[in-house]
C-alpha cells in the first residue's frame, strides 16, 4: 500500500461567502437592513410614535459613543449629558442665527463636540477610577449652568435656552408628510451611520488598541500603543455622538435649554450603556429603548392607577433600579450577552 493511500482524506475547509469575510461589507449589510427596518417600523407607527422612536434613535447614538468609550477602552464618564448639551446648543446656534442647513449643522456640532471631547480627554487621560468619575460629574453639573451665567444669557437664552424651528419635510414627500415622521427618519438615517462607522472602529487597530488599554495599561505600552494618545481619541469619539445626539434633540424638541442636560440625564445614558452591555452597540439600542419608554410608560400606569404626583414622579426612578437589578442577576454582561447566550443555546439544541 503506497503512502498516499495510508493518508487521511483532507478534510476542505467549508467557503466563507464573501460577505462575510469582509468586515466593511458585512457591515454595510447590515446597515443597509437597518435603515430598511427603521422605515418599516416609522411608516407603521403614529406621530407620537415616531416622536418617541426619534427620541429613542439619538439616545442610542449618545449611548453607543458611551458604550465605546466604557466599554473598549474602560474609562467612566458620568458627564456626558454636558457633551449633549454642547451639541445641542451648537446646532441651535447654527439654526437659528446663522441659518444653515441640517445637515452641515449636525456636522459641526457633532466636530465641535469632539474637540471639546478631545480637551476633555487630555485631562482624563491623567486621572483614573473615581477621581475620572468625580471629574466627569463636575462636568455634567457645571457645563450646562453656563447658559445662564451673566455674560453668555443674551447669547444662550438664559434658563429658558433657544428655540429651534423644526426642519420642514422635502416638498417630494407631500405636503401632508408628517413632522415627526420626518424627523424621526433624521435620527434614524444618523443612528444608523454612527452604528456602522462605530463598529468598522472597534475592528480596526484603534479598536483594537482600545481594548489592550481597558485591559492593562503597563502591557498595552509595553506593546507599543500610545497609551494616553489612544484615551484622548476614545474621549473625542465618544463626546462626537454625544455631540451629534445633542444636535438631533434640539432638532426633535425644538429646544435648546440647561433644564434639558441635568446630571439626570448623563446617568440615564451610563444606566442604559450598563443595561445593554457595555462593548456592545446593539446593547446601546437596547438600553435606549429601555431608558426612553420606561419613564412615559411607569407615568401612565401610575396616572391609570390614581397616585398622588408626589409618588408617581419617582416611579421611573424605582424602575430604573430594578430592571438594573434584575438585568445584571439575569445577565451580568448586559441585555446583549443573554441576546448571544440564548442565540448559542438555541444553536446547539438544533445541531442535537
Amino acid at each position: 500500500m503506497t503512502m498516499t493511500e495510508t493518508q487521511a482524506p483532507r478534510r476542505e475547509t467549508p467557503r466563507v461567502p464573501v460577505w462575510r469575510r469582509s468586515t466593511l461589507l458585512r457591515h454595510g449589510c447590515w446597515a443597509v437592513l437597518g435603515l430598511a427596518g427603521f422605515w418599516l417600523v416609522s411608516i407603521a407607527l403614529d406621530p407620537f410614535a415616531n416622536l418617541q422612536l426619534a427620541q429613542i434613535a439619538y439616545m442610542a447614538i449618545a449611548v453607543a459613543g458611551l458604550t465605546v468609550l466604557s466599554g473598549l477602552s474602560g474609562q467612566i464618564s458620568l458627564g456626558h449629558g454636558a457633551f449633549v448639551a454642547v451639541g445641542a446648543y451648537t446646532s441651535a446656534l447654527l439654526l437659528e442665527n446663522a441659518e444653515w442647513s441640517l445637515v452641515p449643522v449636525l456636522i459641526v456640532a457633532t466636530a465641535g463636540t469632539a474637540l471639546v471631547g478631545a480637551l476633555v480627554g487630555v485631562a482624563a487621560a491623567r486621572l483614573r477610577g473615581l477621581y475620572l468619575a468625580g471629574a466627569t460629574l463636575a462636568l455634567a453639573v457645571g457645563l450646562p449652568s453656563l447658559a445662564d451665567y451673566h455674560g453668555l444669557r443674551d447669547v444662550l437664552g438664559g434658563a429658558n435656552g433657544l428655540i429651534v424651528s423644526p426642519p420642514v419635510p422635502p416638498l417630494s414627500l407631500g405636503e401632508t408628510f408628517p413632522l415627526e415622521r420626518w424627523q424621526a427618519w433624521i435620527c434614524g438615517i444618523c443612528l444608523v451611520i454612527v452604528l456602522f462607522l462605530l463598529a468598522n472602529l472597534s475592528r480596526s487597530r484603534l479598536g483594537r488598541d482600545m481594548r489592550l488599554v481597558r485591559e492593562d495599561e503597563d502591557a498595552a505600552a509595553l506593546s507599543g500603543v500610545h497609551v494616553a494618545r489612544t484615551q484622548i481619541l476614545a474621549f473625542c469619539v465618544s463626546a462626537g455622538c454625544a455631540g451629534l445626539a445633542g444636535g438631533l434633540f434640539a432638532i426633535v424638541n425644538n429646544l435648546a435649554a440647561p433644564g434639558a442636560f441635568t446630571l439626570a440625564l448623563s446617568l440615564s445614558l451610563l444606566t442604559a450603556a450598563v443595561l445593554g452591555g457595555l462593548g456592545s452597540l446593539a446593547g446601546a439600542v437596547y438600553g435606549a429603548v429601555i431608558v426612553t419608554l420606561l419613564p412615559n410608560w411607569s407615568t401612565d400606569l401610575a396616572q391609570q392607577a390614581d397616585l398622588p404626583r408626589a409618588v408617581y414622579a419617582n416611579i421611573p426612578l424605582v424602575l430604573y433600579g430594578l430592571v438594573l437589578i434584575l438585568v445584571i442577576l439575569a445577565f451580568p454582561g448586559g441585555i446583549q450577552s443573554g441576546v448571544r447566550r440564548i442565540g448559542r443555546l438555541l444553536r446547539r439544541n438544533r445541531t442535537n
